[in-house]
């Protein structure tokens, strides 16, 4: 299920970094936006992930704190000892005023420049 959410990003995490059980090299990192889409207009904000060194380093190559985006994502629930974790994983930002597109699985890039 892919879904689309447009916000402001207010933060970008630090990268985190590992090694999975089978031995694999991974990364990742998080970046938060907010939008006015909930109740009373309220803040909303909303954490979302990108994975894999390719699409972390486009996140902090062509995003800013206090840039307009639209956010293509997908959700993602995991099991782990009896309690589910579930995790909003980007895979394409767009600037709201449409001059750049990053997706990160595939890595398409369409920039002005």
């Amino acid at each position: 299920m892919s879904l689309e959410l447009s916000g402001t990003i207010k933060s970008i995490s630090e990268v985190e970094q590992g090694t999975s059980k089978a031995g694999k090299d991974w990364k990742k990192q998080t970046f938060v936006i907010a939008n006015n889409g909930g109740y009373n207009d309220a803040e909303q904000i909303f954490a979302f992930e990108v994975l894999g060194e390719e699409a972390v380093a486009n996140l902090t190559k062509y995003n800013k704190v206090g840039d307009i985006v639209k956010v293509n994502f997908n959700i993602r629930t995991n099991e782990w000892k009896g309690k589910y974790f579930t995790s909003l994983n980007s895979w394409r930002i767009e600037k709201a005023d449409n001059t750049q597109t990053v997706e990160f699985e595939g890595a398409v890039q369409d920039l002005p420049f």
